[in-house]
């Protein structure tokens, strides 16, 4: 299986499929880089090079003891882009990942990269501050992590739900798929699931913003319960210099899933615009 060594030795692995100019999918939490199931053959087909691969601690990757933080998944997005020597690159991030492609266009300068597009991600701030008053409370980070370290295939079964947007009779996702995620997530270290929820409940991406000066594309749904649409989306959308965004209505966190063929639509228009 083909890996990129990061600069802590960390291996992490990747697809790498097709040819032309290069498109990275950035996975959201607790997935891996198989949960982009839709779009990277649909890009991949379209005439772009696809690149997803899972982030540290996730998936095929290694799952060091420390290392879930930002500054360090902006650093292994580098090694990515530089191990492969990726030139004009899009981004593509899914929920946390919205967070990796932010701290690495400020702390990297945006090497490499030509577009980006945010799909419900996390940017610019989750949790609830003194100076940011809109957020979430604290205490739904701690009380998932609270169920996470008491039972980790529980909670994640239950929070599926809400990813989802699974109603009392309805659901926009069949039962086989919403399992199938589920595995995803049981692969990764229980050590790197709790400490991502720290990460993307209360960094801070708020100044990272500021260093987006490439075509940005934001696309939320506006029935996101997971990352909801007006802490982060629409707050993301307003500090982004020029950055357009798209709303689906009704839609809730899990998009790639739920919206797929809307979505890889609006993708290939932005990367063909």
């Amino acid at each position: 299986m083909p890996f990129i060594e990061t600069s802590d030795a960390t291996r992490l692995f990747y697809k790498d499929w097709g040819s032309g100019r290069p498109v990275v999918f950035l996975h959201g939490w607790p997935l891996d880089a198989d949960m982009w199931e839709y779009q990277q053959p649909a890009v991949t087909q379209a005439g772009f090079r696809t690149i997803a691969y899972d982030r540290r601690g996730f998936g095929r990757s290694d799952q060091p003891w420390t290392g879930y933080d930002y500054d360090t998944f902006a650093d292994d997005l580098k090694a990515v882009l530089d191990g492969l020597d990726l030139r004009d690159a899009t981004l593509v991030g899914f929920s946390m990942g919205g967070g990796e492609i932010a701290r690495y266009l400020s702390r990297h300068g945006g090497a490499r990269v030509s577009r980006v597009v945010l799909v419900s991600a996390v940017t610019p701030m989750l949790a609830r501050t003194p100076d940011h008053p809109d957020g979430i409370d604290p205490g739904v980070f701690e009380g998932m992590i609270a169920g996470l370290e008491k039972d980790r295939p529980n909670f994640l079964a239950n929070f599926a739900k809400t990813f989802f947007g699974v109603g009392m009779f309805s659901s926009p996702a069949s039962t086989e798929l919403i399992a199938w995620t589920g595995n995803l997530a049981m692969l990764a270290s229980p050590k790197a699931t709790v400490d991502c929820v720290r990460a993307f409940g209360w960094t801070d991406f708020r100044r990272d913003l500021a260093a987006f000066r490439v075509p940005t594309l934001v696309i939320h749904g506006d029935a996101d319960q997971t990352v909801p649409f007006e802490v982060s989306g629409k707050a993301a959308a307003a500090a982004i210099p020029g950055a357009q965004l798209v709303v689906y209505e009704g839609a809730p966190h899990a998009v790639p899933f739920t919206h797929k063929d809307r979505l890889n639509a609006d993708l290939l228009a932005f990367l063909r615009d």
